[in-house]
């Protein structure tokens, strides 16, 4: 893809990632955590992840990296990742 048109992409896809997490946050609630949110779409889903993580790449990723993400408000983590991708298409408009 030419760099010209893989900015306005990637500010694109930032922004439906943003209003994700926004409708994630309408239908869950403001404060619900992203694992119950994600528990409620498919109860298997979390179960199913947490053995592959586990026995695939690494036991510490899980109860490191994975739950504390699971445990934020359904709404951040599509809002910090947006904020990266626009961070990214930023710097990149700079070179």
């Amino acid at each position: 893809m030419a760099m010209g048109t893989a900015k306005p992409m990637l500010r694109l896809f930032a922004l439906l990632v943003l209003a994700l997490g926004v409708a994630a946050a309408l239908w869950a609630g403001w404060q619900a955590p992203l694992g119950a949110a994600l528990f409620r779409l498919d109860p298997g889903l979390l179960n199913t992840a947490q053995a592959g993580i586990q026995r695939h790449v690494s036991p510490w990723l899980w109860d490191a990296v994975v739950l504390p993400v699971l445990e934020q408000p359904v709404w951040l983590v599509p809002a910090i990742l947006a904020g990266l991708l626009l961070l990214l298409g930023a710097l990149g408009r700079r070179r």
